[in-house]
């Protein structure tokens, strides 16, 4: 007979599945970074505290209610209010990945970038994975008044970047979320290689054209 598996242990699986290739492939190190994916039930499931996401455990993922209470699993990262504020403003979404990924890092520490849009679509992917990205003003790491920030940002962009921080990306199922996150540090990295360069960007009525692809 085989064996039915639940919706919550394969998206905890998921999870760890997603967390350990993002690791394995330097997109973040140590303990920084989280994810998190909601079940059909409205409930979320996310990486605890401290926590290396090349190392996860599938059976200790934190547990949080519809309405956000933290109800099962190790301590929740103390940034679960950054998954929280981009469910509330991105209706659709079903997973949020958060990296201090090295070169998007680097893209918002640089000064006179345009804030509403911080990167130029510089490849067909990025504008059809992420858009726009507009960057949020720095806030000490877990103050919950970021929230409000992000929540401003995240009505208009499904991806944002935190100021001297890192990504915050919303997708409609985790590997979405993935995908966007990782199409934004190559792009970061992309910008950087070329700083200095004349580039050729994406036209507005070529990057319009792959809206909805």
């Amino acid at each position: 007979m085989t064996a039915i598996i639940s919706e919550e242990t394969r998206l905890r699986d998921d999870i760890v599945a997603v967390g350990k290739s993002l690791f394995d492939r330097l997109f973040t190190f140590g303990s920084t970074g989280n994810i998190s994916a909601r079940l059909s039930s409205g409930e979320l499931l996310m990486t605890p505290t401290n926590a290396s996401l090349g190392s996860l455990d599938p059976a200790r993922l934190s547990k949080f209610s519809a309405e956000g209470v933290h109800i099962g699993g190790d301590k929740p990262t103390k940034e679960a209010f950054l998954h929280q504020c981009m469910y509330c403003e991105r209706k659709g979404a079903g997973a949020v990945v958060h990296l201090h990924s090295t070169h998007a890092v680097a893209v918002s520490i640089i000064d006179g970038l345009d804030q509403e849009d911080l990167l130029p679509p510089l490849t067909a992917y990025y504008a059809m994975r992420v858009g726009r990205l507009p960057l949020v003003a720095y806030y000490p790491p877990g103050d919950e008044t970021l929230a409000n920030a992000v929540a401003e940002k995240a009505r208009d962009a499904h991806a944002v970047l935190l100021a001297n921080h890192g990504p915050v990306v919303a997708g409609a199922s985790l590997r979405e979320a993935q995908y966007a996150t990782e199409e934004l540090e190559e792009t970061a990295k992309l910008f950087l290689m070329l700083r200095g360069e004349r580039i050729r960007p994406l036209t507005a009525e070529q990057r319009d054209a792959l809206k909805g692809r």
